[in-house]
């Protein structure tokens, strides 16, 4: 069961974000990745508690983010219901989509295990709800995922495959890489693997 902890920062300026300490593992369902996430002066600022089917499907989700909650899953599309601060008001949203993304790694884990690319250079399109703080409004965006190339890794522990996606936002045409080793992100976009207590899980 992978252990440790991201730190978030701005991919533009650099401005860091969040600390987020994270567990997941592969369990009967799917996969399962829980977080709580605190300021760079160590309050808390947020959760993340996602599950995950065997097809990579979100099974549950819950968020929190400055007092927000949102929780969804895949329901004629996908479905959620975001709660205010007060909790005297919940709005629910649908949309066509294939699953959620936001600013946790656990998003780009979910994402290529739903996908599930091969190394063939070739892009498959993808639609995904965002939410990202600090009020986790929805947002509906458009991605482009390649699988670039696999690589074999030398470790302590033996060989670690270590995917590398080329991600383009449909939107901007903005492209970026991000580096995975089974369950967990080694690098992204405003995110750096700063901890990790045991190695990542290898999807089946």
């Amino acid at each position: 069961m992978p252990r440790g902890r991201y730190s978030l920062h701005d991919p533009h300026d650099h401005t860091p974000l969040a600390d987020e300490h994270f567990q997941c593992a592969p369990g009967p369902s799917g996969w399962r990745y829980v977080s709580r996430l605190t300021t760079p002066a160590g309050d808390d600022s947020g959760s993340v508690d996602l599950t995950l089917d065997e097809l990579g499907r979100p099974l549950r989700l819950e968020l929190l983010a400055g007092g927000w909650q949102v929780r969804g899953a895949a329901l004629d599309g996908v479905t959620w219901v975001r709660t205010d601060p007060s909790g005297t008001e919940a709005a629910e949203g649908n949309t066509p989509a294939h699953a959620f993304t936001g600013t946790s790694p656990a998003f780009l884990v979910a994402t290529a295990r739903l996908l599930r690319l091969t190394p063939s250079g070739s892009a498959t399109r993808v639609r995904l709800v965002a939410l990202t703080g600090p009020v986790l409004a929805p947002i509906t965006v458009d991605q482009s995922w390649a699988l670039v190339k696999t690589e074999a890794h030398a470790t302590d522990s033996g060989p670690l495959p270590v995917d590398e996606y080329r991600v383009t936002a449909l939107d901007t045409g903005e492209v970026h890489t991000v580096h995975l080793a089974g369950d967990v992100v080694l690098a992204a976009p405003g995110i750096e693997l700063e901890d990790l207590e045991s190695p990542p899980s290898v999807f089946a």
